[in-house]
């Protein structure tokens, strides 16, 4: 081990990418290329020292962050992501390179400048699930916080991570400024609610499968989603449980739960990696659509389109 180690037990890794820079290399070239991600790449950095996190190291189209408190490292995360929009707007010139960003919280091993550890490998993981603008956080960031003010988080399930064993429990960081009406909040975030000033609004959602639209507000929950003729929405299809899945409000926000024998996933509009629920719950917000029984790679999945037209906490 190097002269200057140690252990690090209560760090928070955020872990800067770009989107489609190889890409961005093939087209251009080389040089105009690196014209475009070096000053990134730069930012990137500049914004994790001035939120009072450590650069470990610059990874050519991205950058590798060290916190001493998870609630810096998200604010970190959220500026990034707002600065790199301002700075692309008034350069129409450019071609728009999108980031994504992945936090963990864990134990780390500081060797010479460099760190590794569980937490490092799980941010780059997030990192990599995460679409283009999205800020993924493990159940860690998130439960050692108070909240940062103006932020906010989305539930997005249990998700398998490349080189985890078990499943682990994600979110999404809300960052854009005029999703403020949309922002949502999963239940098990108990103790930091009080911190915030919250204002509830009405909400819909629309359902829709083969043959059948409708549409409920947040009074008409509970629904029960299922094969049993009696369920508010009857599914005809034997690999879905009598009573599968149940849509209830909760928190201001509609929420998913399986109920079911062989599972529920859930696909967002935007981002291409499914939730799979077993037994789990999750919050439905934008749009997207609900498989039963089966994963949507099985293409005869039973599924239902969902369209949340309003809903969520107004935090400030």
């Amino acid at each position: 081990m190097g002269s200057n180690s140690g252990v690090n037990s209560g760090a928070t890794v955020v872990f800067a990418d770009m989107t489609g820079s190889t890409a961005l290399y093939e087209s251009l070239g080389n040089e105009r290329a690196a014209a475009v991600v070096a000053p990134v790449t730069q930012a990137m950095g500049a914004c994790v020292q001035r939120h009072g996190g450590r650069v470990v190291k610059n990874l050519g189209d991205g950058v590798l962050g060290l916190f001493a408190e998870p609630g810096a490292a998200v604010l970190a995360a959220v500026a990034m992501m707002r600065e790199h929009r301002q700075w692309f707007a008034p350069q129409a010139s450019l071609p728009y390179v999108a980031i994504h960003i992945g936090l963990a919280s864990g134990e780390v091993v500081e060797v010479d400048g460099d760190c590794y550890g569980d937490a490092v490998n799980v941010a780059a993981r997030l990192c990599e699930r995460a679409d283009a603008a999205e800020i993924w956080a493990s159940e860690g960031v998130v439960a050692g916080l108070p909240m940062p003010q103006g932020t906010s988080f989305v539930r997005l399930g249990h998700l398998d991570i490349r080189g985890k064993a078990e499943r682990l429990l994600t979110y999404q960081v809300q960052w854009r400024t005029e999703d403020r009406s949309d922002r949502t909040v999963h239940a098990e975030l108990r103790s930091d609610m009080a911190l915030l000033e919250v204002k509830s609004c009405p909400a819909q959602i629309q359902l829709s499968w083969p043959g059948a639209h409708r549409s409920f507000s947040s009074v008409d929950v509970p629904i029960n989603v299922g094969r049993a003729p009696e369920s508010h929405l009857c599914i005809a299809d034997p690999r879905v449980s009598r009573v599968h899945a149940r849509l209830e409000w909760q928190r201001s926000a509609f929420v998913l739960t399986d109920l079911s024998s062989f599972g529920t996933w859930v696909r967002f509009d935007g981002s291409e990696a499914p939730v799979q629920l077993r037994r789990d719950s999750c919050l439905l917000h934008g749009t997207g659509e609900i498989a039963l029984g089966v994963p949507f790679v099985d293409g005869s999945a039973s599924t239902i389109g969902f369209r949340v037209s309003a809903a969520g906490l107004h935090l400030r």
